[in-house]
C-alpha cells in the first residue's frame, strides 16, 4: 500500500487540490491525503466475537484568502470531488473572520530532509492466523491458575496507514507507518470477589512484538495479584507511579506547556520557562527520529522539520510545545509540534522498579488511575486509584477504592526518583516516578 506507484497517486491528489485552490484565488493553502487498511479481531473465552477488517481513505485541505481560512474534507478523491471539496472550502473563507496569527507554517522551517525512520512494516497474518495468536494469548491467561474465572477477551489489530501532506510554499512529504498490537484483558475471582487487569504488546515490526503466551501469563499475573483488596485509611505518604501510569504525569506536562493553554491563560505553567518546574535531576527530551519507534515524525503536520530537544533541563524549562498558530499567538517560533510530541522521554535513573520499592520503604505503588479530576488552570490534582501497599520496601497487600490528590507544580518539583523500567510503547516514553508525598485518601 506504501509502494511508489501509491505514493505518487496520493502526491498527485495533493498537488491537483493544491492548483485547484490557488485557481479559486486562495493566497496560500495546504492538503493531507491519506490511506489505510487493517484488521482488528477479539476472541473471548475461546470463541470468535468480532472481526474487522478496515479500509479508509480521506483527503483535507485548508485555504488561506489572506487572514481568512477555512477547512474542507472529502472521501471521494474523483477530480469532480476534490474540486467541489476546495470551492466549498473557498466559500466558507469567505465568511470567516480575519485572524492575523492564521497562515502556514513559515517556509524556511520546513524539512528538507525527510530520513527513513523505519516505521513501515506490513503484516498480513491472515484472519485465521490472527484468531490463533488471539486465543493462544487468552489460553495462557485463562490456564495459568484456577482463579482466572472470565475473560473479556484477547485482542489482536494490524494497521498500515500511508499519509501524503502538501503546501502551497512547495513542501511534499510522504509517511507511511505500521502498527500491530495484541491484547488480553481477564478477571480473577476468590471468596473476597472479583478482580480483572490486563496486559498488551505494540509494536511497528509484527516480529517484536511479545509472544501471545508472555502477553497472556503478564495479564493473568496481574489480574491475580489483585485478589484481596483492601481499603486504606486516609494519609500523607510517598506515591510510586508504575511506568505504563508514569507517562499520564507527563502527559499532564506537556497539556499544561502546550501553546493553546498558554495563549488562553489556562495553564498552571504560564511564564515558566527558565524557571525550575522539576527536581533538579530531571530531564524531559523529544527524541524525533528514533528508528521504529511509535512517536516518531521526521516533520509534523504542518510539514515543519522536528529536531531533537530538551523540554526540561536540570530540572528548568527550556521551551514550549508549539505549532505555527499557537507560536504566532505567543511572539514565538514553532517547536515543529504540530500534531503532538514526539517519543517524550523523561531520562530514566539507574533504579529497577524492584529498587525504586526499597528507595520508598512505605508508600503506595500505583497500578490503575480512575477518572480524571486534573484541573490544568490550577494545577489541582485528585484521581480515582488501586494498587499496593508497601511496608520496607516489599510488597504487602493490594487496595482499592482509594483517592490520590495533590498539585501537579508541587508534584512536579518532587519527584525523587525516575526508574530504568521504561515503557516504549507510547509516544510518551517513561520509568516509573517516585513522588516523596501525596494525599492518600480512603475509609
Amino acid at each position: 500500500m506504501a509502494d511508489k506507484e501509491s505514493r505518487a497517486r496520493l502526491s498527485a491528489v495533493v498537488e491537483y487540490v493544491l492548483a485547484e485552490a490557488r485557481k479559486s484565488g486562495a493566497s496560500a493553502a495546504e492538503a493531507g491525503v491519506n490511506i489505510s487498511q487493517g484488521l482488528s479481531l477479539t476472541v473471548r473465552l475461546g470463541e470468535v466475537e468480532t472481526v474487522e477488517h478496515t479500509r479508509d481513505k480521506g483527503m483535507g485541505v485548508t485555504v488561506y484568502f489572506g487572514q481568512r481560512t477555512a477547512s474542507a474534507s472529502t472521501t471521494d478523491f474523483s477530480e469532480q470531488a476534490l474540486r467541489e471539496t476546495v470551492r466549498a472550502a473557498c466559500t466558507i473563507a469567505k465568511y470567516t473572520a480575519e485572524d492575523d496569527c492564521a497562515g502556514l507554517a513559515d517556509p524556511e522551517r520546513l524539512a528538507k530532509d525527510i530520513p527513513d525512520l523505519d516505521l513501515h512494516h506490513p503484516w498480513n497474518p491472515g484472519t485465521e492466523r490472527a484468531i490463533e495468536l488471539a486465543r493462544a494469548a487468552e489460553s495462557a491467561a485463562r490456564g495459568l491458575d484456577k482463579r482466572i474465572t472470565n475473560s473479556e477477551g484477547g485482542s489482536l489489530s494490524t494497521h498500515e496507514g500511508l499519509e501524503v501532506y502538501g503546501n502551497t510554499h512547495g513542501f511534499l512529504g510522504a509517511v507511511a507507518a505500521t502498527r500491530h498490537s495484541l491484547s488480553v484483558s481477564v478477571i480473577a475471582q476468590d471468596d473476597g470477589g472479583m478482580q480483572r487487569d490486563y496486559w498488551y504488546t505494540v509494536a511497528r515490526v509484527a516480529g517484536a512484538l511479545e509472544s501471545p503466551e508472555k502477553v497472556g501469563l503478564e495479564a493473568a499475573r496481574r489480574s491475580l495479584r489483585r485478589l484481596g483488596s483492601q481499603k486504606l485509611s486516609t494519609r500523607d505518604c510517598p506515591v510510586l507511579y508504575e511506568a505504563p501510569l508514569a507517562s499520564s504525569l507527563l502527559s499532564h506536562f506537556v497539556g499544561a506547556v502546550r501553546g493553546s493553554s498558554l495563549y488562553r491563560q489556562a495553564s498552571f505553567l504560564l511564564d515558566s520557562i527558565g524557571k525550575p518546574v522539576f527536581a533538579d535531576f530531571v530531564r524531559i527530551h523529544e527524541q524525533p527520529h528514533l528508528k521504529g519507534a511509535q512517536g516518531s515524525a521526521a516533520f509534523d503536520s504542518e510539514g515543519v522539520a522536528t529536531k531533537p530537544r530538551d523540554l526540561i533541563r536540570d530540572g528548568i524549562l527550556q521551551g514550549y510545545v508549539l505549532d505555527s498558530y499557537s507560536a504566532r499567538k505567543l511572539k514565538m517560533a514553532t517547536t515543529g509540534n504540530a500534531g503532538g510530541v514526539h517519543n517524550l522521554t523523561i531520562e530514566p535513573g539507574q533504579d529497577d522498579l524492584a529498587a525504586l520499592l526499597k528507595r520508598m520503604h512505605t508508600g503506595l505503588l500505583v497500578t490503575e488511575l480512575i477518572g480524571f479530576g486534573v484541573n490544568m488552570v490550577t494545577g489541582d490534582y485528585s484521581r480515582g486509584a488501586a494498587g499496593f501497599w508497601v511496608e520496607n520496601g516489599a510488597i504487602q497487600y493490594p487496595v482499592e477504592e482509594i483517592t490520590i490528590a495533590g498539585n501537579l507544580k508541587d508534584m512536579f518539583r518532587h519527584v525523587a526518583a525516575v526508574g530504568n523500567d521504561v515503557d516504549t510503547r507510547g509516544n510518551i516514553r517513561s520509568g516509573s516516578i517516585l513522588i516523596e508525598s501525596l494525599t492518600v485518601a480512603g475509609s
